[in-house]
């Protein structure tokens, strides 16, 4: 990996260097929390803002997306996804982790979906080093650090950004931009200090647990899964925060005519009690505690199962998300209270 440092000063140029040829998304203040959208100026971007309200998913896996559009008369006309380049700017270590994960999904290489992979060419990733808040846990679940899918990452470290380089067009526009210069000793040590005060602020009331995923089965049938799901509103806030969530709807629009229609792909989620209904009226999961015991293991032994990682980056949306205080934050809790029963 290629390391620069350029000072604070010149973000705003490296800024206005992607926005001549590229929108340029990045976290804007909205009302009392802070959201990503697209900005016009540099001084409409914060850049040391805590976890946004939505993840940056959207950007890659809109909530309602045209696949196709169809005529009575003339058939099936493929749908040509028309993509502005664009920049997410400023995305944090956990959100390009999750962007990370959707791409084993949707980027298989057997089996591509080429609306994904539209978005996911059109688009470039400059990350920045954050503070985690109190509910972030992205540390305990091997996402508080990016060591790929980013073009540009930003660690900030006093008056100036040690820039971790991750693609050759990014290095490209930084080097037209900026004046990035070889860190020194000093710029080491600075960022050295940096990491250690974001590793000590994470909190620490939120229990690191071992074998996260032997835990899950070992804990599967016991009563936790009951007392955690009755309090579930099959709301669905979790999925719609949430940066991994892909569960998603095949539905069919048809026009006022009659005549002309599309079909759309639209964000679903498991813990909807209509997600596992299949012809003949049968639901496999028709309990709030089998659809968020189903959503818990995907997250923490599932997908981690098939892919080596889990598919939670501990970012700590759906702590704030959900009303009834149901998050993977309670299940890593639940696991520390098992373990001291054990150990008694």
């Amino acid at each position: 990996m290629l390391y620069r440092v350029i000072d604070a000063d010149e973000l705003p140029a490296l800024v206005e260097a992607f926005m001549r040829d590229y929108e340029v998304i990045a976290s804007v203040r909205s009302g009392k929390s802070f959201a990503f959208e697209t900005v016009h100026s540099f001084d409409e971007i914060v850049l040391d803002y805590p976890t946004t309200l939505t993840s940056l998913k959207k950007y890659l896996l809109p909530p309602r997306e045209t696949l196709f559009e169809y005529d009575m008369e003339d058939g099936v006309t493929d749908y040509v996804l028309q993509v502005r380049p664009r920049v997410l700017f400023g995305a944090h270590a956990c959100d390009i982790n999750a962007m990370n994960n959707l791409d084993l999904v949707f980027d298989d290489k057997r089996y591509p979906d080429p609306y994904y992979e539209a978005h996911r060419r059109a688009t470039m990733i400059v990350g920045i080093g954050c503070i985690p808040s109190d509910s972030c846990f992205c540390h305990l679940l091997d996402s508080g650090e990016v060591r790929s899918g980013y073009d540009l990452f930003l660690a900030d470290i006093g008056g100036r950004y040690l820039v971790s380089i991750g693609s050759v067009e990014g290095a490209n526009i930084l080097e037209a931009a900026c004046n990035p210069r070889e860190a020194t000793d000093a710029d080491r040590r600075a960022f050295r200090e940096y990491t250690r005060r974001r590793q000590q602020a994470f909190n620490p009331d939120i229990p690191s647990v071992q074998e996260i995923p032997m835990l899950m089965d070992a804990f599967h049938s016991d009563d936790f899964w009951e007392e955690l799901g009755s309090r579930c509103l099959n709301c669905t806030a979790c999925a719609s925060v949430c940066p991994t969530c892909y569960c998603f709807d095949i539905c069919d629009v048809l026009d006022p005519n009659a005549q002309t229609g599309r079909r759309e792909r639209v964000w679903d989620a498991c813990t909807s009690p209509q997600f596992a209904l299949v012809t003949g009226g049968h639901n496999f999961r028709s309990g709030t505690r089998e659809r968020v015991r189903h959503r818990m293991y995907h997250k923490l032994n599932g997908f981690n199962s098939k892919y080596g990682r889990y598919l939670c980056v501990g970012c700590g949306r759906c702590v704030h998300a959900c009303k009834t205080d149901i998050s993977p934050i309670k299940v890593l809790e639940f696991f520390e209270r098992k373990g001291a029963e054990d150990a008694e």
